[in-house]
């Protein structure tokens, strides 16, 4: 070992010593980016160290080894995305306003979220293997469960709501168009052109999802014909 790599091995040592909780983040901050684009089994951990400031070994004393790093990737992902959407008070606005805060909420956290969306996707080639390890990741998915099911206890008892509207249903329709917008957006692309993924024709998908959610769910709702301006 040459003087330069003595001098980088202390550096590291230290930022360890000094900071492990910055260390750790820094990991999964390359981490997330790494498995997002390769995959599981396309990821390096090599590579992974060489853009922290920590080696292999020391990823492997915080996450024990490979698989351990990939299911604290998913864990992260999921907990960035569900905060977004705890972050949201919707306890104050009348049922059908708090529906439409939430849709728009789980449309946009998608948009803004590729890497959740890849993992997302790269997790179901392995059926969820690595997720059923996860022992927080339900109660954080539970947590706009619960938003949705107050939402529409409330929007029920007001006489708003269709009574079989659901709280799994809404989210597993408003999670379904709002993923396919960011995960099809390279093959939709390539094969009908990228006018859908302006600014414009975005916001208009999300009025469409709102329109087509609140149709579904409030009585009497009259959503907007597609000639009208959004």
């Amino acid at each position: 070992m040459d003087a330069s790599e003595g001098e980088t091995g202390r550096k590291r040592k230290t930022s360890w010593k000094k900071d492990p909780a910055a260390v750790r983040q820094d990991i999964l901050t390359i981490a997330t980016r790494e498995f997002a684009a390769h995959g599981l089994s396309g990821a390096n951990i090599n590579e992974i160290a060489r853009q922290t400031s920590t080696s292999k070994r020391m990823i492997y004393y915080y996450f024990g080894d490979k698989e351990g790093l990939y299911c604290s990737v998913l864990e992260g992902v999921y907990a960035t995305l569900r905060a977004r959407e705890d972050d949201l008070d919707v306890a104050g606005l009348e049922p059908v306003a708090a529906l439409r805060r939430l849709i728009e909420a789980t449309f946009e956290a998608h948009v803004t979220a590729p890497h959740f969306i890849r993992l997302v996707m790269i997790e179901n080639i392995h059926n969820a293997e690595y997720l059923r390890k996860s022992e927080s990741v339900p109660k954080l998915n539970r947590s706009i469960i619960d938003k949705l099911e107050d939402v529409c206890a409330r929007g029920k008892a007001a006489g708003l709501f269709r009574e079989g509207t659901d709280a799994l249903e809404l989210h597993w329709l408003t999670s379904s168009f709002s993923f396919y917008n960011v995960s099809n957006r390279a093959t939709f692309s390539t094969s009908f052109g990228t006018a859908l993924y302006s600014k414009t024709r975005q916001s208009q998908l999300l009025e469409r999802l709102v329109d087509m959610v609140l149709a579904t769910v409030v009585i009497g709702y009259e959503p907007k014909t597609w000639n009208d301006p959004v």
